[in-house]
């Protein structure tokens, strides 16, 4: 099946509009439950982990999981100060020097979201002590224009535990190739998710399909803690936005680049990749002509952290869609390495049998 670019498109600009850190990815979820209407069963649990169970359901088959998470990395307000400025703490890993003089939108009490920047204190009133350091996060501040404490609960109806996402719209350039937006880590993953459902549709697959949208992971992959108990997989393949490279190594060092395929990581903090599910997943991109890449991470992890290690044991590959710059406001990536990792796990999927998931 040929995918519709267009429509694909505007299904990845709403998801990574969607504003949804840990433990508040709801709207991200009704724009998942809408775009995937029709392609199997959904159910949630008390986490706000979401599942897609692909019909039609055969008894004995193995269970193939495909993972993504649904939150993004974000903010939260600590506390609201009397000159009507807001305390906030991290959701995620930030560094501090991508955070201040960005937009942001501050969800209130009546589910509006308002917008603010992150301010911090202005050149004029440093010292030449603080000149030289660069601000932390604590001493940073979101301001939405109020000028009191007040204001900012009575008026604003701001209040502390509220969530706070960037403040950034999805665009294309089709003449580049070039998406830019929030959440690509790891919104382009639960689209994938979605994608690779619709392109399986009338497949008479080997396998039993469940889509899970793990809740939480950027606070330390909670949400699969949960979802890998509940489908107890027998295979599974993760989604991730993986960060790219090609912009902060030289040429002789990038794994991750854009344009070049999704990336396929051998080993990173939490997991080393079953290297037969790997070498089974590298030859299928070889012979179906599907650029993809090869990385040894050495730090982060993703949602095959803990699903490897659930039952007795998965096996798990990481199909990595690479993306410049995430955990801060603006990401970047290809539409073609979106698509082709969609390619890679379709055929991947399509070729599995319990025989072929035994011999790994």
């Amino acid at each position: 099946m040929i995918m519709d670019k267009d429509k694909t498109l505007a299904f990845i600009k709403e998801l990574s509009n969607a504003p949804g850190i840990s433990g508040f990815e709801d709207e991200a979820l009704a724009v998942l439950r809408r775009r995937g209407e029709g392609l199997g069963e959904w159910s949630e649990d008390a986490m706000r982990n979401l599942y897609l169970r692909r019909s039609p359901w055969k008894e004995g088959r193995p269970v193939l999981m495909l993972d993504a998470h649904s939150d993004e990395v974000g903010f939260m307000v600590r506390a609201i100060r009397s000159n009507g400025t807001i305390s906030f703490v991290p959701i995620g890993g930030w560094v501090a020097s991508n955070v201040g003089a960005h937009r942001v939108l501050v969800r209130n009490s009546k589910g509006e979201w308002l917008p603010g920047i992150v301010a911090s204190k202005p050149p004029h009133f440093l010292s030449e002590t603080e000149r030289r350091q660069a601000p932390e996060l604590s001493e940073m501040v979101i301001d939405l224009g109020a000028s009191s404490d007040r204001e900012l609960r009575e008026e604003y109806h701001i209040s502390i535990g509220a969530p706070v996402v960037p403040d950034v719209s999805f665009e294309y350039r089709p003449d580049r190739d070039i998406m830019i937006g929030k959440a690509f880590d790891d919104r382009l993953g639960c689209a994938a998710i979605i994608e690779t459902f619709r392109q399986l549709s009338g497949d008479d697959l080997k396998v039993n399909l469940t889509g899970a949208f793990a809740a939480q992971e950027e606070v330390g992959l909670r949400g699969a803690t949960v979802t890998a108990q509940q489908v107890q997989p027998d295979i599974a393949i993760v989604f991730e936005g993986s960060p790219a490279d090609d912009t902060v190594l030289e040429s002789s060092a990038v794994q991750t680049a854009l344009k070049k395929g999704p990336m396929l990581r051998h080993f990173d903090a939490r997991m080393i990749t079953n290297p037969r599910f790997q070498r089974f997943a590298l030859d299928k991109a070889k012979e179906k002509g599907i650029p993809a890449q090869e990385g040894v991470r050495t730090g982060g992890s993703t949602n095959s952290g803990v699903i490897h290690l659930s039952g007795k044991a998965v096996p798990v590959i990481v199909i990595g869609i690479p993306a410049r710059y995430i955990h801060t406001h603006y990401s970047m990536a290809s539409y073609s390495d979106f698509e082709n990792s969609v390619k890679l796990a379709a055929e991947i999927i399509r070729a599995l049998d319990e025989a072929v998931i035994g011999g790994f």
